[in-house]
């Protein structure tokens, strides 16, 4: 099988990185991506394509086009043009991103048509449609009235070369719980700091690892709260991720908002913590009870509420064997269905049925 790759966003992104990997070990595959973080989606994405015209206009040995993450501005031409099968990893809608989650451009109605036109067109233009769960996909079918499309449902996962079992390396003064984020809206780190104020007179400290939009209210609320637990780090290269999380006694999963965006979706970071073997704290989500089980993979706490947070990392500090009930039996539900053997399969078996 021969395959065209194409992505907006870098070719390490977690997700196009594992979709990618799964491709390779069945797949001769090209790629036409970009190895860092664009600084324009729009313009990268117009490059991207352009330079992929010449291959999905005169080259028929290309059994598939695959359009990974963000490609949906790339899907209005070559949803188009493509003389192959379109297989388009819509990931996220672009319409619930900006204006439902981050609200930017709220105010503006013609913002709104225009992203959720965008969602709706990019899928139609598809022979078929990836997302991350089944919430995500009746999202879709509802919001953009797309029960005419075609979905599967391939989890993230994440790089099992970089995220594996180790040993834990952190100093043992206090009890270490980890959260690295983007600071999104929906990932909740206002829940986190005042989850850490609820347990300022327990020895736990918490080590915040990233940068991004809600950044600096971040830091003026951990100053509001006199937060003296709270560490805040840059982010960190992904291998270096790898060690913090091996180093952590607990991991925060996410996503501790409230925006109905965090219902719908399992964070990249669940799958990296499962991979690793480390105990997982993550949101009671209908998303994230699609593969998590309450104190057996997980400990679920009720989004957006640091009191039920703060109840959750207690429990789990006052119970070790709890703690590692949770690492194991998650570490086990990762090879059973979010493994990269996995995905390489169910994406597998997508191709075929799609190319037949």
């Amino acid at each position: 099988m021969n395959t065209l790759f194409l992505t907006g966003r870098e070719l390490g992104y977690q997700r196009n990185e594992v979709i990618f990997r799964a491709l390779k070990r069945f797949s001769s595959v090209q790629t036409l991506s970009v190895s860092i973080r664009p600084k324009s989606l729009l313009l990268n994405s117009f490059k991207i394509t352009l330079s992929s015209l010449p291959k999905i206009l005169f080259d028929s040995s290309f059994d598939l086009i695959f359009v990974g993450f963000y490609g949906h501005l790339m899907m209005l031409p070559i949803g188009i043009l493509a003389r192959s099968p379109v297989l388009f990893d819509a990931f996220v809608s672009t319409y619930d991103t900006l204006i439902e989650d981050r609200r930017v451009g709220a105010q503006h109605p013609l913002m709104a048509k225009l992203t959720r036109w965008l969602d709706r067109t990019a899928c139609n233009l598809a022979n078929h449609v990836l997302l991350d769960t089944q919430h995500h996909v009746a999202y879709f079918i509802n919001q953009f009235g797309l029960e005419h499309v075609g979905f599967s449902t391939i989890p993230v996962g994440c790089n099992e070369d970089i995220f594996y079992p180790r040993a834990n390396t952190g100093k043992k003064n206090s009890f270490r719980v980890l959260y690295y984020t983007s600071y999104l809206p929906l990932h909740g780190v206002d829940v986190v700091l005042k989850a850490a104020a609820e347990l300022r007179d327990i020895p736990v400290n918490f080590r915040l690892i990233g940068s991004g939009q809600t950044f600096l209210k971040a830091r003026q609320l951990a100053a509001q709260l006199k937060l003296s637990s709270v560490e805040f780090i840059p982010p960190v290269p992904v291998e270096q991720l790898a060690n913090e999380i091996a180093a952590a006694d607990i991991c925060l999963g996410g996503h501790f908002g409230s925006s109905p965006k965090a219902s719908r979706v399992i964070p990249g970071k669940v799958y990296q913590i499962l991979a690793m073997a480390r105990p997982l704290i993550a949101s009671d989500t209908p998303a994230n009870r699609e593969l998590l089980s309450h104190v057996i993979t997980a400990y679920l706490c009720r989004p957006n509420d640091p009191i039920s947070l703060a109840e959750g990392i207690k429990t789990m500090i006052e119970d070790h064997t709890l703690c590692e009930r949770i690492a194991h039996n998650g570490y086990q539900l990762f090879h059973e269905r979010c493994s990269e053997a996995v995905i390489t399969d169910q994406l597998q078996n997508i191709l075929a049925k799609l190319i037949s």
